[in-house]
Parts: C-alpha cells; sequence; structure tokens
C-alpha cells in the first residue's frame, strides 16, 4: 500500500475537523456517547476521504475494446 502524499493528509485532515464541527453543530449533542459517535463517524470520513484521493501518476486510459470505425465519406452536393 503506497504511502499518503501530503494532499490526501490535509484533505483527510480537513474533512475530519469540518465534518465534526457541522455535526456537533446540527445535532447538539451533549452527552458524551453522542459527542464519541460523532467524532468517530468524522473520523471513518475523513480516511475514506484521504483513500479515495486519487493518487497522482494513477490516471488509467481504459483501452478501446472495439477498433474505431472509419468514417463514411459522404459526397456533398453543392
Amino acid at each position: 500500500m503506497p504511502r499518503p502524499t501530503a494532499a490526501q493528509l490535509v484533505y483527510g485532515f480537513c474533512t475530519v475537523v469540518f465534518s465534526t464541527l457541522a455535526m456537533l453543530l446540527l445535532s447538539q449533542a451533549t452527552s458524551v456517547l453522542g459527542i464519541a459517535v460523532i467524532a468517530l463517524a468524522a473520523l471513518a470520513l475523513g480516511v475514506f476521504v484521504a483513500m479515495t484521493v486519487p493518487l497522482p501518476g494513477a490516471h488509467t486510459v481504459a483501452a478501446r475494446t472495439e477498433p474505431a470505425a472509419e468514417e463514411e465519406r459522404v459526397p456533398s452536393r453543392l
């Protein structure tokens, strides 16, 4: 498994921080259990985002399965 890049770490970190704040503000959780569940959900979301950011140079070009058809030449009327 390749090491995460700096961009992946930053995306994951920002996702954790902002999603934690948003969920805490929207849910108005005050219990320890509620806050712990929100923190774990935000951490899982941050890991998911960090791992799905494409790696540099990981672009793959899909090979064509069918050969390209030749252009059909149609005479034009003038």
